[in-house]
């Protein structure tokens, strides 16, 4: 079968392929159309440097300090690093491009000691302002309806019983134990008069 392919590809394509040319090492380039084209990757690449241990020494105590720039050029000749086999990366290159990539910096970056009581006093601030503005809205406002004293309420029960509203299953109905329209607590003093009602 392999013996076939390059008598068959002669004729219709226009650069033969040959098995003997494909490295067994060579798994971590990406495809090419041709070995032209593969050999070209190899070179661009075989190019590429270590990078030197005193640039990545301490790179977690720098990195928020450097200048953007510095930053960028850093992690793009990290990146073209990582474009080769990995087994050629120093260990420092594998530290410094992991840290990088996954590091708590920037929007990673861990919150500074104390935030958290600073947050919580914050928000107990703005708990108790905004009790003071409702207590001292409360005690500007109006008094509560007369409709909301629970006289007023067990005068409505009597009236409801004597009109014979709803008799089935209502305050009017036989055995009936519920509250009816009381929903407030006693006002202390004198109930209401005829003429409130």
């Amino acid at each position: 079968m392999l013996r076939s392919l390059p008598r068959a590809a002669s004729g219709s394509a226009p650069f033969r392929v040959h098995p003997q040319r494909i490295q067994p090492n060579s798994w971590h380039l990406p495809a090419a159309t041709c070995p032209f084209e593969a050999r070209q990757y190899q070179r661009r690449y075989a190019g590429i440097h270590a990078i030197s241990n005193p640039t990545l020494a301490g790179i977690e105590k720098r990195w928020e300090g450097m200048p953007p720039q510095q930053q960028a050029d850093l992690w793009m000749a990290l990146r073209d690093r990582m474009k080769v086999n990995w087994h050629e990366m120093t260990l420092q290159e594998k530290k410094a491009a992991y840290w990088i990539a996954f590091g708590p910096h920037g929007p990673r970056s861990l919150p500074p000691p104390g935030e958290g009581k600073k947050i919580f006093w914050y928000t107990m601030l703005g708990v108790g302002v905004s009790g003071v503005i409702f207590l001292l809205i409360r005690t500007q406002s109006r008094p509560p309806p007369k409709t909301m004293t629970a006289q007023y309420q067990a005068m409505t029960n009597d009236y409801l019983k004597a009109q014979r509203t709803e008799a089935i299953t209502g305050v009017s109905s036989q055995g009936y134990k519920g509250k009816g329209m009381i929903q407030s607590k006693p006002r202390k003093g004198p109930p209401p008069d005829e003429d409130e009602e």
